[in-house]
């Protein structure tokens, strides 16, 4: 670890750096710089090109080049002179058009062109593009990491598929499934948010100060804005919003987030419930000799990979949580408190991110304990009380669930006794047979079966 980093205010910096640093291409005033950038650079381009324009000259192949240039090599340098600029001119989106000003100037024929750098933008055409690409960018890095866990748990729940274990139901025990199966429960879960969050749209606008194309109706009034604003958004690869106020009203952020939240609720809850089974032994944790678990009780392996994981998701879901409600709304046409909240987002990201991280390395560090599985297997014969009170339905017993709930609630059952109750029926010998061959263990259903589908 760095020395600066033993100084960052948040874990995000310093503690956990490692596990998120990825998210700065992404994320970081930098980056943002760098979207901005790039969707400056983009609107001059599409105007260039649009034959309707008479005073902007279609771009020569070295100032098409100088651009793409400015955009693909993007520096930390270029940053730090755009935030110069804006230290100076307090604006930080007005430091951009400054930005690119000053390179255009140093071409040939680059001055014929400053007037439409930003040309009938307002701050929120360049930020609500700027955000839109950034946000479906990084939402494909953290869709991988999502699914190199669903891998993961995928492996486990076909490794584990046969291996009976007591369910519990309110806590209490109840009829058996699969390790694996419960982990497919999970693998299933995922897949089916991931592919939620892949139809949502990203959503953007480049219409004015009002959404109205005020000002390019009167500087170009021969030329449709609105289907020409339509055509440059969605060939960024986003959707046109046509009804927006100054700014793109962020719906489709906080359908994102909630999609986000979902998939992360899935794996709180898949976090605790691994916690729980650690807790009960049906998981051995991997040894390693040099660590300590506890600074006073030196026999601890402490489950801290997936307490960090509960952790870490409860703080991305806070983040996410408000920034999905607060986000959509804004005064009238226009304030600035969604500006300060988007700075923000790549918190929620990156406490994921770790969240993330911590799961894949507890769970590469789980075995199952079998032997702790069977035996509380063992001592839980009462859980085939549904199995026979249902096979008695099935033979028209009278009052087969009532027997049963008689002979076992609140209970502790064995074989012995199950099978002298089974013995004492007024049922066929073969009927008999049947319920006296079943035993916790292959008391499973299709959990196997389910697991190995996955």
């Amino acid at each position: 670890m760095k020395k600066n980093q033993l100084q960052a205010i948040s874990p995000i910096d310093g503690r956990y750096s490692n596990k998120c640093d990825h998210l700065r291409e992404f994320f970081s005033e930098a980056s943002l710089m760098h979207y901005r950038v790039k969707t400056e650079i983009k609107w001059l381009q599409y105007l260039a090109n649009n034959s309707e324009l008479k005073e902007i000259p279609p771009l020569s192949s070295e100032l098409n080049t100088l651009l793409e240039n400015i955009d693909e090599n993007f520096s930390i340098e270029d940053a730090l002179e755009i935030k110069g600029i804006e230290n100076t001119i307090n604006h930080d989106v007005k430091s951009i058009e400054y930005f690119l000003q000053s390179k255009m100037k140093e071409a040939e024929g680059g001055a014929d062109y400053l007037p439409f750098i930003h040309f009938g933008c307002t701050s929120e055409d360049i930020n609500n593009i700027s955000y839109a690409l950034m946000i479906k960018e990084a939402i494909k890095t953290e869709r991988n990491s999502y699914l190199e866990l669903v891998d993961g748990l995928r492996t486990q729940a076909h490794e584990w598929s046969d291996c009976a274990m007591l369910s519990r139901t309110h806590g209490q025990a109840a009829s058996p499934t699969t390790m694996g199966k419960e982990f497919a429960n999970v693998v299933y879960r995922l897949e089916l948010q991931l592919e939620t969050l892949d139809k949502i749209e990203y959503r953007a606008k480049m219409n004015g100060a009002v959404g109205n194309y005020n000002a390019h109706q009167v500087a170009y009034p021969e030329i449709n804005w609105i289907d020409l604003s339509h055509d440059f958004i969605t060939s960024l690869g986003l959707t046109n919003n046509p009804y927006t106020t100054q700014i793109e009203p962020h719906d489709w952020i906080a359908e994102v987030f909630h999609s986000l939240i979902r998939i992360n609720n899935i794996l709180m809850d898949f976090s605790k419930d691994t916690w729980l089974y650690i807790s009960m032994g049906y998981f051995d944790q991997i040894k390693k000799d040099k660590e300590v678990g506890s600074s006073t009780m030196p026999h601890k392996i402490n489950p801290i990979d997936f307490e960090n994981a509960e952790g870490n998701i409860g703080i991305a879901n806070s983040l996410l949580t408000h920034l999905a409600s607060k986000l959509p709304i804004s005064r009238m046409q226009r304030d600035l408190t969604d500006s300060t909240a988007l700075r923000n987002v790549g918190s929620c990201f990156a406490y994921t991110a770790i969240a993330l991280s911590s799961l894949k390395k507890g769970l590469s560090k789980i075995r199952i304990n079998e032997e702790r599985i069977n035996e509380d297997l063992s001592t839980n014969w009462e859980i085939l009380t549904e199995a026979i009170q249902t096979v008695l339905r099935r033979e028209k017993t009278e009052d087969a669930y009532e027997s049963l709930k008689k002979l076992s609630r609140g209970e502790k059952l064995d074989q012995e006794k199950l099978i002298q109750y089974i013995s004492s029926l007024d049922l066929d010998e073969a009927v008999k047979q049947e319920l006296i061959n079943l035993t916790p263990e292959s008391y499973i259903g299709f959990a196997a079966t389910l697991a190995k589908k996955i």
